[in-house]
């Protein structure tokens, strides 16, 4: 009797691919800074540091180095921002709750892996519902270091017992797509937050989970077989001013 096929396992990252949340996160950051009397344009320093935990990226708008307990303040008064922003707007991204389950009928394993802490993957995943699709929820209380370096992902495919080749990271930030490829895996766009000729190298690029089938991602799988070499260029963690 032939051994039963090696499963494959796929990658949610949380905010701007389970949820379209870019906009709401961008005005909590940009409220923050008028509070702070700050001129940083929310929506381009999100462009390119998105996927990096707030605190994180607030280290990237100051022009002096602040302490890392006054950081953490800063990023609770932006969390708090956002969840009252985006308090009625909570939803999936279209076709998500389908593809989930048809993906696991299909045999694919299935994980999120968020540089969100536990309170703010509960505010998502609990109210929405959604914690019953995934086998494994990795956040950034169980890493040491945020995307974009690869942590975040091997932890997962590590937690599944899958090997890295045979994960796809659903991504939308520049940060993440680069994460994905340092550990070795593939990746697919979801272009809530970027445009498709901002990704690297994706095997597509989604503006949702509409018309995505577990098939079609095999497809591509086969068409792709190896996962790209990451960009140190995109993986840069810093804000562009320009």
């Amino acid at each position: 009797m032939p051994a039963a096929p090696l499963p494959y396992a796929l990658i949610f990252d949380m905010d701007g691919v389970i949820i379209d949340n870019t906009a709401a996160q961008a005005r909590a950051f940009q409220l923050l800074f008028r509070d702070l009397g700050l001129t940083t344009n929310a929506r381009r320093l999100l462009r390119r540091l998105n996927g990096m935990p707030a605190g994180e990226i607030l280290q990237h708008v100051f022009t002096k180095p602040v302490p890392k307990k006054q950081l953490a303040e800063f990023a609770a008064q932006r969390e708090l921002l956002y969840r009252v922003l985006y308090w009625h707007k909570r939803q999936a991204l279209p076709g998500l709750r389908e593809f989930l389950q048809a993906a696991r009928a299909a045999g694919f394993r299935i994980a999120l892996g968020t540089g969100s802490g536990t309170e703010t993957i509960s505010y998502i995943l609990d109210h929405l519902d959604l914690r019953r699709y995934f086998d494994m929820v990795v956040g950034k209380d169980d890493v040491s270091k945020g995307k974009p370096h690869p942590d975040t992902y091997t932890t997962t495919a590590h937690k599944l017992g899958i090997e890295p080749a045979r994960c796809v990271v659903f991504e939308d930030a520049l940060l993440g797509e680069q994460a994905a490829y340092r550990a070795g895996m593939r990746c697919i766009g979801v272009s809530t937050t970027l445009n498709a000729a901002d990704f690297q190298a994706p095997l597509t690029v989604i503006p949702d989970f509409t018309h995505l089938t577990p098939q079609q991602v095999l497809a591509l799988l086969k068409q792709h077989p190896e996962a790209p070499k990451p960009s140190k260029q995109l993986a840069k963690r810093q804000y562009m001013r320009g």
